[in-house]
């Protein structure tokens, strides 16, 4: 009998575990590499890209008075059979494109 009571406590213990990692993970910023294929995905409905980079590390970007924790990084495109170049920032909380600029 003390057994099943030993197998139960384990079992419930797995179940809250379970639960208490998908509401870890759900408050979680959105990883540089998730960011990057997001930015990408984005990018490719306009046109084909053919290169890519993003900072692994977050960093503070100011934008029309807001502070935002941001990912930076860039895309090469092909735009008029020329390679452009694009510097972008995500959000690193939410995973939405704050901004985009043509690098010069």
């Amino acid at each position: 009998m003390n057994w099943k009571k030993v197998a139960f406590a384990a079992g419930l213990g797995a179940l809250a575990g379970y639960f208490i990692n998908e509401q870890i993970s759900n408050q979680q910023q959105v990883t540089p590499e998730k960011a990057l294929k997001q930015a990408k995905e984005a990018f490719r409905q306009q046109g084909p890209v053919s290169g890519s980079w993003i900072y692994m590390k977050s960093e503070e970007f100011v934008k029309n008075g807001l502070t935002y924790n941001v990912y930076r990084g860039g895309i090469t495109r092909t735009k008029d059979g020329e390679n452009t170049q694009y510097e972008f920032f995500v959000d690193a909380d939410t995973g939405t494109i704050i901004d985009v600029a043509e690098s010069a």
